[in-house]
C-alpha cells in the first residue's frame, strides 16, 4: 500500500473540490430546467381552464338553441 503523504492527500482533495464544482454546476442547471417546466406547465394549466370555460359558455349556447328550437334528447 502506498505511503500516503501530504501531496498526495492533496491531490484527492483537489479532484474532489473540481468535482463537487461540477456537481455544484450541474445541480444549477437542473433547477433552471425545473423551473422551465413548473412555467410550461402553468402555462398548459391555464390554458386548460380557458377552454373549459369556453366549452361551457358553447354547452350552455347549445342548450338554449335546442331549447328555443324545442329540440329534447330525453333526459330532462
Amino acid at each position: 500500500m502506498p505511503d500516503v503523504t501530504n501531496e498526495l492527500i492533496y491531490e484527492v482533495l483537489k479532484k474532489l473540490q473540481g468535482d463537487i464544482g461540477g456537481l455544484k454546476m450541474m445541480r444549477s442547471e437542473m433547477r433552471d430546467g425545473f423551473a422551465s417546466v413548473r412555467q410550461y406547465l402553468t402555462a398548459i394549466q391555464s390554458d386548460y381552464q380557458l377552454l373549459e370555460r369556453r366549452m361551457s359558455s358553447i354547452e350552455a349556447d347549445v342548450d338554449r338553441v335546442m331549447r328555443r328550437l324545442e329540440i329534447s334528447d330525453g333526459s330532462e
